[in-house]
């Protein structure tokens, strides 16, 4: 990694840059961390990368170095509470304002990873996979995983019974049993786990019936290199269930769960008339957030079997039906 981008800025002007990154969108609890990072001109830190390419020993000795090396750093965070009232994207984006907020210095640009603006008072540029092409955002990545990770150890300390310090709160097999013995905590995300939690808001009674099939469909996504921008995207015609993107293609997925006792397979409920309503949902979509991206419609099909580990059929361009991805255990 080199300071290539940052230099660029320089030479058009910009004297303080700095680099944005969060962490914690995808998983069931605990908050979304973001992290501002300013590192001087000409600094470069060796070993550098986008915190998610890194072991967790790296990115502990990283930490250190970068709070050491940067002219300033700052932490912002967004809780579980903030996150249902205001959604994952929304909290993020406050999640990096205050960030901004708690640096010593004031930026006159930020470097941000990804394609959406959080609303800073200066000048603002996204950039798609910018953990992996730019020092700052970089460097803010893994402030913000180690920040996070670290809050989920000690929370693991409070409430032992989930095991936080072994999946840091993202949605594993280990911790959907977990939410099924013990219920939910204050530190999880409600609008994530609605249906577990049922029109009651009570826990279930089994982890396969407490399974959320969203939750696995984003989860899948993201396992495969996409990031989870919004859940349950409602309009006046229709809603999506979720939206994902990657630096090409923005995916608008319908997701379709069913037990044994269901008839007929999952996507077979995705008529024509469900597919305009998913099309004009998606149009509107557009309209508040335009993208050169290329839209794709898909379904995803989660099956839920009792005492069986549940799995995941992926159509791609569904609407299309001759592009048909294996089924695979999740």
């Amino acid at each position: 990694m080199n300071l290539d981008i940052e230099n660029a800025y320089r030479a058009r002007g910009y004297k303080v840059i700095c680099g944005i990154d969060e962490a914690g969108r995808g998983p069931l609890c605990g908050p979304v961390c973001a992290a501002a990072v300013i590192l001087p001109e000409g600094c470069e830190i060796e070993g550098l990368n986008d915190s998610k390419k890194l072991s967790e020993k790296k990115r502990e000795a990283l930490f250190d170095v970068i709070k050491e090396k940067a002219l300033a750093y700052g932490l912002g965070t967004a809780d579980a509470k903030e996150i249902d009232e205001i959604n994952i994207l929304q909290a993020t984006f406050l999640a990096m304002r205050r960030a901004v907020q708690a640096l010593s210095l004031s930026p006159d640009l930020a470097l941000i990873d990804g394609n959406r603006k959080p609303g800073l008072p200066f000048d603002e540029v996204t950039i798609v996979k910018g953990d992996a092409k730019c020092m700052s955002i970089a460097a803010a990545s893994v402030l913000a995983k180690v920040t996070r990770d670290r809050f989920m150890r000690e929370m693991d300390k409070q409430y032992p019974q989930y095991c936080f310090a072994q999946h840091k709160g993202y949605g594993t097999k280990l911790h959907y049993e977990k939410i099924a013995e013990f219920g939910i905590c204050e530190l999880h995300r409600r609008t994530f786990l609605k249906k577990i939690l049922g029109e009651e808001k009570t826990p279930v009674a089994t982890a396969q019936t407490g399974l959320c099939g969203e939750t696995i469909a984003a989860a899948y996504y993201e396992k495969h290199g996409f990031s989870v921008t919004e859940r349950n995207f409602h309009a006046r015609c229709g809603e999506i269930d979720v939206i994902a993107e990657n630096a090409d293609t923005l995916v608008f997925c319908e997701v379709k769960t069913r037990k044994p006792e269901s008839f007929g397979r999952p996507c077979e409920a995705v008529d024509s008339k469900k597919q305009a309503k998913i099309v004009q949902t998606a149009l509107l979509y557009l309209q508040a957030h335009p993208t050169e991206k290329q839209p794709r419609f898909d379904v995803v099909e989660v099956f839920l079997v009792p005492n069986e580990t549940p799995k995941l059929r992926c159509i791609p361009a569904a609407f299309d039906a001759s592009c048909l991805d294996g089924t695979e255990t999740f």
